[in-house]
């Protein structure tokens, strides 16, 4: 980007997105730090975890709790925090900044609808249903999903009424719903995402693309990894599996072809260690620790998001605090579990550090 690209970037960006941007920064700060996390492995009991939080962002959200405490409500309360914030930021964000901040919020929607088809094949409740549902990802029309009668009229109000339209219209039938398998299903529309989200930062443009680029072509591959691992030993086919793979990222086209066809963890590995970044990732793996994995690609995420905080002028804060925030909830669920299950030897073993 040129001197003149840049300053023009600058001025315009601060016109439209940077009273939002300052927000987002500051809840950054909000954040919880490594001192707090050694804190909270301190906690007895899950009114310990309570009381420590209630001194930081999550106070006005814990403070009415009523006691005992249990770990779900722990979870739902730091979640609300998430869920107003992300609020206020779209209501007062101008276009293209509130389209995409709707983008970030699609995978947790896939999430939600795959979750309602799920139910309505089992005859799940209705309401059962929606409080399971994640709230980042709901929208007006999701309780009509939950009272539909069979597949054909799901994948009807599903079209009608969603924001995911294209992805079901462009890739599945509604004979898909009943037929296909549901992680399938989940991928499927995954992969659509991924491809049109990636396509709009790059019609955004500048940093915003530069920035977002790298973090989704980590998801990914990360999404590649996962399918293939979870696929071995069932009846996906090489061809089916290559199919639920996103058109991006750093292993596309070879290192997706290579893992499309491997049968056991060790190809996964030689054919994720020929992409650079990845080899570094895989050599913190020992053998026989592929449990290890996820944390290990945790690792490499929140290290990538807390780096978009270092440039300016750019939608990818965003998209970094949606996803620091996920993380912060996952590590308090994890203490909370450990601290109710008196498992506090453990404890350290699935907290991923973001600050």
């Amino acid at each position: 980007m040129s001197f003149g690209e840049d300053t023009s970037e600058m001025c315009l960006f601060n016109v439209k997105d940077g009273f939002l941007e300052a927000v987002v920064r500051g809840h950054k700060l909000g954040l919880l730090t490594t001192a707090d996390y050694n804190n909270l492995c301190q906690c007895e009991t899950l009114e310990d975890i309570k009381l420590y939080l209630t001194g930081t962002d999550y106070g006005p959200f814990l403070a009415n709790e009523p006691s005992p405490m249990h770990t779900t409500t722990l979870v739902d309360c730091c979640t609300r925090k998430l869920v107003a914030d992300w609020r206020y930021l779209r209501e007062n964000a101008g276009e293209p900044l509130g389209r995409f901040l709707d983008y970030c919020t699609y995978g947790h929607m896939i999430d939600n609808v795959v979750l309602i088809v799920t139910g309505t094949l089992h005859e799940r409740d209705v309401q059962e249903l929606l409080e399971k549902c994640n709230p980042l990802g709901m929208f007006d029309a999701i309780a009509s999903l939950a009272v539909a009668q069979n597949m054909r009229d799901l994948y009807r109000l599903v079209l009608v009424d969603t924001p995911l339209a294209p992805y079901f219209s462009d890739n599945l039938t509604s004979e898909d719903l009943d037929e296909m398998n549901i992680e399938v299903m989940r991928n499927t529309l995954y992969k659509a995402y991924l491809d049109d989200f990636a396509a709009f930062v790059h019609r955004v443009g500048g940093t915003t693309s530069a920035v977002m680029s790298e973090l989704l072509s980590f998801e990914a591959d990360r999404r590649a990894l996962n399918i293939t691992l979870n696929s071995i030993g069932t009846e996906l086919t090489r061809d089916d599996r290559r199919k639920l793979y996103a058109n991006f990222g750093l292993l596309y086209p070879h290192g997706q072809a290579e893992l499309a066809v491997a049968e056991d963890f060790d190809q996964i590995r030689t054919a994720m260690e020929k992409c650079p970044p990845y080899q570094s990732i895989f050599s913190r793996l020992g053998l026989g620790e592929t449990q290890m994995l996820d944390k290990i690609l945790y690792e490499e995420e929140v290290r990538q998001l807390i780096n978009t905080y270092e440039q300016q002028f750019h939608y990818g804060v965003f998209y970094a605090y949606m996803r620091l925030r996920e993380q912060e909830i996952r590590n308090i669920m994890w203490i909370a579990e450990c601290v109710a299950q008196d498992q506090k030897n453990r404890v350290q073993d699935g907290i991923v550090f973001t600050f």
